[in-house]
């Protein structure tokens, strides 16, 4: 057995005001334990916490080790602006004339830290596909939910859109999708040749299979928790699996990556699902709906809006200049086997 990093620790003057600083930076609580005064604050973030420690001593010269922050849903200068603004000053700058570089800024209390391109401008500046993340299912999971969550309470039982199937039962099934992505993942050796043997059965004759069932008593809010809970199992399964590792789908063997896309893919589908029969609006970001293809449907064409290409692509509408599909599947493989395979 090996360690992994618990905390990263940063002494202080001020524990809890430091902590509220860096946890408007990174977009994540504090500790509901600290309070103003108190010696230790607590920011829970993905990965390792940190935890700030009030000492007598003041900083006496640069730090040693430092935190590299990367923005997710805007640009690196945007980010600068934004940190600045919280109370952060620049200190280096060493943003480059063609997007590259970096710019060096302190906390208010003059811990240096670096903000790097997004990665959005890293894949722009290599000329590279940028992922489908762990953060990416949690946006969608939570976007849907906040969406679904405005319906009224008698429309459950429409059918969703085209499906066959109860707006509940599409919702149930989506977070069993969820499950079973994020469960594929968890065996130490992951199996090539099936899905990990949860038993998946319909719950009435002609609905969904699923290993995972809402508690109807719950009631709607109950049902969407079930979905965000699943989601959460996914993104967690995606952010701590290596890269390399390989699980069977049907479409093909696939990594985590494409186990996230296609949980990214399912939610804004089904979602779109959900709303024709729920009567709600549905357009989830066009960013999100590009990375999701170029992953899983390298052929889908380039340009236009991202969400029409999405919805073309899995059968829901029709896209001018091209035949409405009427079968779909994605291509969950590694991209590098799919090159492979086309070369071969």
């Amino acid at each position: 057995m090996t360690s992994h990093v618990r905390h990263i620790t940063i002494d202080c003057a001020d524990a809890y005001a430091l902590g509220s600083f860096w946890a408007q930076v990174l977009g994540a609580p504090l500790s509901d334990e600290d309070l103003p005064g108190d010696p230790e604050a607590l920011l829970e973030t993905p990965g390792a916490a940190v935890l700030f420690v009030q000492v007598a001593e003041k900083k006496q010269s640069k730090n040693r080790v430092h935190l590299d922050i990367q923005p997710h849903d805007r640009s690196r200068d945007e980010e600068v602006e934004r940190l600045l603004a919280l109370g952060a000053t620049l200190v280096g700058d060493h943003r480059r004339p063609n997007g590259r570089g970096w710019a060096t800024l302190a906390d208010p209390e003059g811990n240096e830290f670096c903000v790097e391109c997004s990665a959005a401008e890293r894949a722009a500046l290599s000329g590279t596909r940028l992922p489908v993340t762990a953060d990416d299912v949690t946006t969608a999971v939570r976007l849907a939910v906040d969406v679904l969550a405005t319906a009224p309470a008698d429309r459950w039982e429409a059918r969703a859109g085209s499906l066959e199937w109860t707006c509940w039962e599409t919702a149930e099934h989506l977070g069993d999708d969820l499950f079973a992505y994020a469960v594929q993942l968890g065996p130490r050796t992951p199996p090539l040749d099936r899905e990990v043997p949860f038993r998946w059965a319909p719950d009435r004759e002609g609905g969904p299979h699923n290993a995972v069932f809402a508690d109807r008593a719950a009631g709607p809010a109950g049902l969407l928790a079930t979905l965000e809970a699943s989601g959460a199992l996914l993104a967690s399964m995606t952010r701590t699996t290596p890269p390399g590792v390989r699980s069977y789908h049907g479409y093909g063997i696939s990594d985590p990556e494409g186990f996230a896309a296609m949980g990214v893919v399912e939610t804004l589908v089904h979602t779109h699902d959900l709303a024709e029969g729920l009567g709600l609006e549905w357009a989830p970001p066009a960013a999100l709906c590009d990375r999701a293809l170029a992953r899983l449907f390298p052929d889908a064409p380039a340009g236009g809006d991202r969400w029409a290409v999405l919805l073309w692509a899995t059968g829901r509408a029709e896209l001018p200049g091209h035949p409405r599909r009427t079968a779909w599947r994605w291509d969950g493989r590694p991209l590098e086997d799919q090159t492979a395979s086309s070369a071969g």
